[in-house]
């Protein structure tokens, strides 16, 4: 199942998309998309509504250098323990939106993400019980100024600015964590592909990122745990769009605009 959260004519709604092929209907879900949906009645035809972003978590967690090459590209070794950072919800756009990128940043970055949606409120999650809590999965573009977070010595301005955590197009559910674990993934640039890898090559698999996650803090229904970037990191300007492809799961597109 595809859950999403769209603007229609009469407002914003979480929904469940039906079709392919171009002639998708949104189908609008009563209340939340938590749990089993119940559906108002009401629907549209998906190219009558914007996508927006799939979810208002309350916190975005992060997970720094998951991927070797990745860690290599940024001049060090992957850590021995996943290293955790947060973005605000304020970071949080959705698809078709605009990166905006600061005045005071000579660099900002696209990482593309596969990203783990909690579906309850949980604490201490043993890795073997970590897809009893999960959604559902969905994209992400980790936006980093990357000029910033080499001269802070951490992340939180670089990876903080409004519009820095593209997420979308929607939520896919019923995916089961063996498949999970094997996505190809791929962020474009203009159409040119610069990020080409594979979910198997996370260092800390999605069990153990929820394992370690929940032993620090609660997580709750909508969080949202970005896995980390592989190698091709690089920098995106004024004019530029942005494509991020998860199998299975669709495409993230951003436009990348001043702000």
């Amino acid at each position: 199942m595809r859950i999403a959260r769209i603007a229609h004519p009469e407002g914003v709604a979480f929904v469940t998309i039906e079709g392919d092929d171009g002639a998708e209907v949104a189908a609008e879900v009563a209340e939340h998309p938590f749990g089993t949906p119940t559906y108002t009645g009401r629907r549209w035809p998906l190219a009558d509504t914007r996508l927006l972003a799939p979810i208002l978590p309350s916190k975005v967690l992060c997970v720094g250098k998951n991927y070797a090459d990745h860690a290599r590209e940024m001049g060090g070794e992957a850590p021995a323990n996943p290293v955790i950072f947060m973005k605000p919800s304020t970071s949080v756009i959705g698809p078709g939106a605009a990166v905006r990128l600061p005045a005071d940043s000579s660099r900002v970055d696209y990482e593309g993400e596969l990203a783990v949606v909690i579906g309850t409120p949980c604490r201490d999650v043993p890795a073997a019980k970590a897809g009893s809590v999960i959604l559902g999965y969905t994209i992400a573009n980790d936006v980093t100024a990357r000029d910033q977070q080499q001269a802070d010595g951490q992340w939180t301005r670089a990876k903080g600015h409004d519009t820095f955590c593209p997420l979308g197009p929607w939520i896919t559910t019923g995916v089961d964590l063996a498949t999970a674990a094997d996505l190809a993934l791929r962020t474009a640039v203009d159409g040119e592909v610069k990020q080409d890898s594979r979910t198997s090559l996370l260092i800390h698999d999605i069990p153990r990122l929820v394992e370690w996650v929940s032993r620090v803090m609660t997580l709750l229904p909508g969080d949202v745990i970005l896995t980390g970037t592989p190698a091709g990191v690089g920098p995106i300007t004024a004019g530029q769009t942005v494509s991020v492809t998860i199998e299975g799961l669709g495409t993230l597109t951003n436009t990348v605009a001043a702000r």
